[in-house]
């Protein structure tokens, strides 16, 4: 599905090439992941988190064709500042697929809280906004009987933007080992509405925001650095002699070093003999 990169002593290697998937091959893996995920301790549902995006649209179809549209419930959660187009996008997704959902305006659960500090920075709002996200997902889980589907990408996840206990939380990440740049692939074979897939990646987190206006720089640039770091195991050097800025490269990596913590359990202090995540380590579903 993916081709890693070849010898490091190449001259040049052409990234993008080497970042396209064979969709049917990623679409068929994914599917059946989720379906043996949900349906092996007990499930046969799942909610997930719509925003009218692409990562949480390419999921829901994902979802769809694991279980079955009556299976899957779509949760829309506008806040007061959330676009309408988000909302729209969402719903046509939610059209096209036939599934339930579900629409719960989280304003009225945010704004007490931010009052509290009105000098509160945009982050701040945004996590919290994230975190009540979160909650309801949780809260229908336990309402619906299915499992929280993740919609997080590879991309996000090594550079560390996401919110711990808010996006990044959840039952199971179908996505997460795709890189932005994959998940266009993937969701355009997946016949993802063309206005999700066109318009710029927004966290949908204040007005005007958008995830490379907020990372400062794009997620196709990003994706072939990130390739070459993670995949072909390259040192920032190697990435800058093909062709990258150094300073580019550097901070990529120091924000895939930084975050690494967001992509593991909490660490715990050893004391005993058989510590949970030091010695006590099974498989997932050991207990089935």
């Amino acid at each position: 599905m993916i081709t890693i990169v070849g010898s490091k002593d190449d001259s040049r290697v052409d990234v993008g090439e080497l970042l396209k998937i064979n969709t049917d091959l990623a679409q068929k893996v994914l599917v059946g992941f989720i379906r043996d995920a949900v349906t092996k301790i007990g499930f046969s549902k799942a909610v997930i988190g719509l925003s009218g995006g692409i990562d949480s649209a390419l999921s829901a179809v994902l979802a769809v064709k694991a279980l079955g549209a009556e299976n899957v419930l779509c949760v829309r959660m506008p806040y007061k500042t959330s676009s309408p187009g988000s909302l729209s996008d969402a719903q046509t997704l939610i059209d096209q697929l036939g599934t339930p959902s579900l629409t719960v305006e989280i304003t009225a659960m945010v704004d007490p809280l931010i009052a509290q500090f009105p000098d509160m920075s945009a982050l701040r709002r945004g996590n919290i906004m994230a975190r009540t996200r979160m909650i309801v997902l949780y809260d229908q889980s336990a309402a619906w009987r299915g499992l929280v589907i993740g919609t997080s990408n590879k991309t996000e996840a090594m550079l560390g933007y996401t919110t711990l206990f808010g996006d990044s939380a959840a039952a199971l990440q179908p996505i997460e080992d795709l890189y932005k740049t994959q998940i266009r692939q993937l969701s355009r074979a997946l016949n993802v509405p063309a206005e999700i897939l066109d318009k710029p990646p927004s966290a949908d987190l204040w007005t005007g925001q958008t995830d490379e206006g907020e990372l400062g720089f794009t997620y196709a640039e990003v994706d072939k650095v990130l390739y070459l770091l993670i995949e072909g195991r390259y040192t920032v050097d190697e990435v800058a002699d093909q062709g990258f800025p150094r300073d580019f490269v550097a901070k990529v990596w120091r924000q895939v070093r930084l975050n690494h913590f967001k992509r593991t359990m909490p660490n715990v202090a050893k004391l005993s003999r058989r510590s949970i995540g030091h010695d006590f380590l099974y498989m997932r579903d050991w207990s089935g």
